[in-house]
Parts: C-alpha cells; structure tokens; sequence
C-alpha cells in the first residue's frame, strides 16, 4: 500500500498492509539471524503448536513522527522485557531484548513512509508476535517458533475526542488465580472475546473484571490498566499477579509523580472504595487513557464527579504530559524515546 492513497487525518484503527515486516526462526536451539521480508503470508504445519495448544505471545508499541519530523518509539526496551516474560511463563524460546528493539527500529526504518505525519493524530502501530511454528500432537510445547514484526498505520483511538466510557462489572474471569493474566498471551485476549461481545450487546463500552479468586477487587479490563484518581488527587492503580504490567501505566504512574507532583499508590483496590473516587480510566497503548464514566453493577450505576462530557482534570493532565514526551514537547526522561531516523 502507497502513503498517497491514505488520509491520514480520517484514518481508522485498523489494518494496513505496509511493505515490509520482520522474520526469524527458531529451530535446533537458535534463533536465525532474522530478516526484513516482502511477503505478509505465514505459512504453517496443520499441527503447529501455535494451533493445538496456542501458544502464542505478542506485544504492541507505536513509532510517532515528532514536529521536527524526527521518527521515535516508545520505551521498546520494556516490550521486549515483557515479551521475554510471556515467553518464559508459555515455554517459549526467550527473542532477546537487545535484539527485539534492533529488529522493532529496523521494521520502523523499513517503513517510514507510512509513519503519519505530525500533527495528523495518526500513529506507526507496531506489532511484534511470536508463536509455535514444529507440530505438536502430545500436550507438551513445540521445538521450533517464529518471531515476527507488522506495523500498521492507525489513527486516533477516539474520532472527535476521549468522551467518558460505560463500563459493566463483568460475570466473567479474565484470568485465572496463579495463571497467566501478568503476561501478553493471545489466550487471554481470546478468553475476554465473550465477555467484550457480550457487554457491547448490552450497551457497554468495556468490562471491568474482578479478581478471579474472590471477586473484591479490582483487576484489568480485557485490554488496558484501570488508573483512579482520589478527591485529594492521588493517582491509584490496581495491583495484582493476575493483572499485565502495561507500559502505559508505569509511564503514567512516573509522569504523575515526578512530572505533576502528585501523590501516588499502586496497591490492590477493593471494588468497594470505587465509588469515593474522583475520576477513573483505562490505560494502554492504543489510546494512551481512555476516561471512564460511569460503572454499571448489575444495575447499580457508580458516577464518578468528572462527569460523562470529557476527562477529569487529573486525567487530562496526565494524557497531555504522557502524548507531550511521546510528540518530542516535553522533554523525555532518559532512556524513554528511541530515534530511529
């Protein structure tokens, strides 16, 4: 796909083929050299692991183009570290974090034509993924992987503006008591399909879930952190084993205190207390935080004081300081921007 035929400010989240993506294997004990390729088709065993018992991990970044054109990503460091931390837990080969932020610049680099423009609000989604490649027919995982890179042009997450979202205290788990909720495993995005389906039906935008082994407190939604702000300002964010350590969130959480001075905890939240607070969102890569509304419990509506117009203050702040070190406006913490042209 050409850059000529896109319209950057009108542009969807969604899929765009871009012309080159990254490729390794692994087989015999060692990773391949890894390569930029042409061709988007993966062809596969009909018994791959990937298939039988899905073991499949990704990871998810953007590349921005800053207003002195430079072209940069996110803290890939910390997704190559999350990455090495899914694979682990799947009995996956380890793709080295040195070599997993070499290879997200290459693919970068490979398709800067397709970075969108400062200012268009569009973005370079970056998706790393790796999955089981050698059949398996006995529960056991497979002997050989294949890592790979896409990246795709996508717009804003929200057309017109982050409005405040309805979300449901979901009937369902996300994850289970000591499974593998902490890690980007494609089971656990699969286990939340229902439930995000089901939720839409009823007029919902999200779930929020409780922890699966007493249901008291407050854990994740299918894709993103949840991030509250009490009425004294304190910004607080659920902790849990079974919740993804989201990039997003830890930023968020360093811009709040050493950028905004504000108090913060990260801690287990009881469902409880959700009503004292002032404001809440959802936080992750795609729309940096998304602000919560209103919490419907089986009927029971929790309204938090920052209303169904537009973010709270808090949040607001912490959306324009994070998206400000992001654009190259304010200056980075060491360590957070890698440029790569």
């Amino acid at each position: 796909m050409s850059n000529a035929s896109l319209d950057w400010s009108n542009l969807g989240f969604g899929y765009h083929e871009t012309e080159k993506r990254y490729v390794s294997n692994y087989k015999d004990g060692k990773w391949s050299e890894g390569e930029l390729t042409s061709d988007p088709t993966v062809t596969l065993n009909e018994c791959a692991g990937v298939f039988q018992y899905a073991q499949t991990i990704f990871e998810g970044l953007k590349a921005y183009r800053t207003e002195n054109g430079k072209i940069v990503i996110f803290r890939p460091d910390l997704n190559g570290e999350r990455l090495e931390n899914s694979a682990k837990r799947l009995e996956m080969p380890v793709y080295p974090k040195d070599k997993f932020v070499e290879a997200v610049k290459s693919v970068v680099k490979a398709n800067a034509d397709m970075v969108p423009p400062y200012g268009s609000g569009a973005t370079l989604y970056i998706r790393p993924y790796m999955f089981a490649t050698g059949p398996v027919i006995g529960v056991k995982p497979s002997t050989e992987y294949q890592f790979r890179i896409f990246t795709t042009p996508v717009g804003p997450y929200f057309k017109g503006g982050a409005k405040p979202i309805t979300i449901k205290v979901s009937d369902f788990d996300r994850a289970a008591p000591h499974g593998t909720g902490n890690i980007k495993a494609g089971l656990n995005y699969a286990m939340s399909l229902h439930a995000i389906v089901t939720a839409h039906a009823e007029g919902f935008d999200e779930n929020m879930y409780l922890d699966p082994g007493t249901r008291t407190y407050v854990e994740e939604t299918g894709g993103a952190n949840f991030l509250f702000v009490t009425k004294d300002g304190t910004v607080v964010t659920p902790k849990s084993d079974s919740i993804l350590p989201s990039i997003t969130r830890r930023s968020l959480m360093y811009v709040a205190e050493h950028y905004l001075g504000l108090k913060v905890e990260h801690r287990p939240v009881r469902f409880d207390e959700v009503k004292d607070f002032a404001e809440c969102g959802l936080c992750g890569t795609a729309a940096v935080i998304s602000p919560v509304g209103k919490i419907n419990d089986h009927g029971k509506e929790i309204c938090f004081p920052s209303g169904m117009e537009e973010m709270g203050p808090v949040t607001k702040k912490l959306y324009e300081t994070l998206t400000g070190i992001q654009m190259g406006h304010i200056e980075a913490p060491e360590g957070w921007i890698y440029e790569v042209c």
